[in-house]
């Protein structure tokens, strides 16, 4: 008898920095969310799809919750609570190291408001001593809202497959959503935006505030096989664009080579990319930025 298909969709939840994204990539194998020294890198719910036998699942790496102040941080956080009521499952995603923050202790509360129950995973475990880790987690499961505990580092991909197998063995029994060789279901634009983000994060993220996000404003596929994509760097003041263009223009050309040489590896073809940067005061209060990021404008 063959083994019946599964089909889960799992939710990453957790405070801003846990290490959603990087844990996303691992589960899935490849690089399908963006990762920085930056908190709340990730704005929008990423959806990465990895197999496990004859499971699939379907996960989204949601935004960091957090107490937000502006409207870009309400949508996020909204985002979040969104792509976690959806799903099939929640992942609960804790930094070991910083342990039961203010922020964690709200994602708890809220837990417990809503009756969910979680599969919690504690990152970082490389940085805490054992018996602190065994301490924290006790004190975790002790909320009655943990349902399995697993340890792992999402950098490494120490205790991952353990995690990701755990899934897979509680997905619902039902036919496969995607194809078999689909890692993620975000437009190429979309994605090749967020590389150009993460890029402008990584050179600058001592120089330039949250107040950044890029555009991908054109996309022609050639004859040749290569691609042109046209991207806009949207900055809130004059200062900062001349932060992102750099003396001479040489840092947004290191921008354009990495952000090439990545979107290049992921698209597997030559890729011809052109960034231009542009002063846009008020873009965060632009309903077509909400629209291409895949958020819902929020009041």
């Amino acid at each position: 008898m063959t083994t019946p298909t599964r089909c889960g969709f799992v939710a990453l939840i957790g405070a801003p920095n846990a290490g959603k994204s990087t844990l996303l990539n691992q589960l899935v194998g490849q690089k399908v969310a963006i990762v920085t020294h930056k908190v709340q890198t990730t704005r929008t719910r990423i959806t990465g799809i990895a197999l496990d036998g004859a499971a699939q699942l379907v996960f989204l790496d949601t935004p960091g919750i957090f107490q937000p102040k502006r409207r870009l941080d309400r949508a996020m956080v909204s985002a979040a609570w969104e792509g976690a009521g959806d799903a099939d499952m929640v992942v609960l995603l804790v930094d070991a190291a910083a342990g039961v923050t203010d922020e964690v202790q709200a994602i708890l509360d809220r837990l417990a408001d809503s009756d969910r129950r979680v599969v919690l995973a504690l990152n970082k475990i490389d940085r805490i001593r054992r018996d602190s880790l065994l301490a924290l987690s006790q004190r975790l499961f002790d909320t009655g809202l943990i349902d399995a505990v697993f340890m792992i580092s999402a950098l490494t991909g120490d205790g991952v497959e353990d995690l990701k197998h755990h899934l897979a063995g509680r997905a619902p029994e039902g036919p496969w959503h995607y194809p078999e060789d689909q890692v993620t279901d975000v437009t190429q634009r979309l994605l090749a935006a967020e590389i150009t983000r993460e890029k402008v994060y990584l050179r600058l993220h001592q120089e330039l505030p949250y107040a950044v996000t890029v555009e991908t404003e054109d996309w022609q596929d050639r004859a040749d096989g290569s691609v042109r994509i046209e991207q806009v760097i949207h900055v809130t003041r004059d200062t900062h664009k001349g932060i992102v263009i750099g003396k001479g223009g040489r840092t947004l050309k290191a921008l354009g080579e990495a952000a090439r040489a990545d979107l290049g590896a992921l698209l597997e073809r030559p890729v011809h990319l052109f960034l231009h940067v542009r002063v846009t005061p008020d873009w965060a209060d632009k309903r077509d930025h909400y629209r291409d990021m895949g958020l819902d404008w929020v009041e």
